[in-house]
């Protein structure tokens, strides 16, 4: 995939938004930079997409065994590698305003423990006081299908099968922005939103 499919399959992504429903518009200020961590980024291709939806001043940590970032800074956005094993070892990052996993998520067979423990490296929701409330996104690219495909794909799951997932770990509000077909012609690839509140 290059880079610009990667960009218009994340396309209607909309991270920060004005306040529509204000009745006197409010003088125009940035939006606050973000902290975003990709799990599994590999050489980085959809975390420099990501890049272009955040506002200047953000950083993407891309997590992988071995991250090959082409980049430092993809505008404005600083791009930082970082190795770990997100599966099975504790993040070394924290306070995420979300969290994205492209091709990656598949190849996590048990999913609910993955994702109670990304929760805990969101940034607390300052709308409640529970202790395992989170307030950052979740953006998922994967493969819309539940058919594995061994080695390369062990453990898809289909966008049907992804939102009562998501939904029982926190993410009910669950959005698909885009699909494309896959290169492999097995199934489309889809890339979905899943927000707290």
């Amino acid at each position: 995939m290059r880079l610009s499919e990667a960009i218009d399959l994340l396309g209607p992504l909309q991270l920060y938004t004005a306040n529509p429903a204000a009745s006197v518009p409010a003088p125009y200020t940035p939006p606050a930079p973000q902290r975003w961590a990709d799990l599994g980024c590999g050489s980085g291709l959809f975390t420099e997409a990501l890049a272009r939806f955040l506002p200047s001043g953000s950083s993407i940590y891309g997590v992988d065994f071995r991250p090959t970032l082409y980049s430092s800074s993809v505008n404005g956005v600083s791009l930082i590698p970082v190795s770990s094993d997100f599966v099975n070892i504790p993040l070394p990052i924290d306070d995420l305003d979300g969290i994205l996993m492209a091709n990656s998520f598949h190849y996590v067979k048990d999913k609910p423990t993955l994702l109670q423990k990304l929760k805990t490296h969101l940034r607390p929701s300052s709308t409640t006081t529970a202790p395992s409330a989170a307030a950052g996104a979740l953006l998922i690219v994967e493969y819309d299908t539940d058919s594995p495909v061994p080695t390369w794909v062990p453990w898809p799951v289909s966008y049907a099968s992804l939102q009562p997932l998501l939904a029982a770990a926190g993410w009910p509000h669950i959005e698909k922005l885009g699909e494309r077909p896959s290169a492999y012609g097995r199934s489309n690839m889809y890339a979905a939103l899943a927000r707290p509140v």
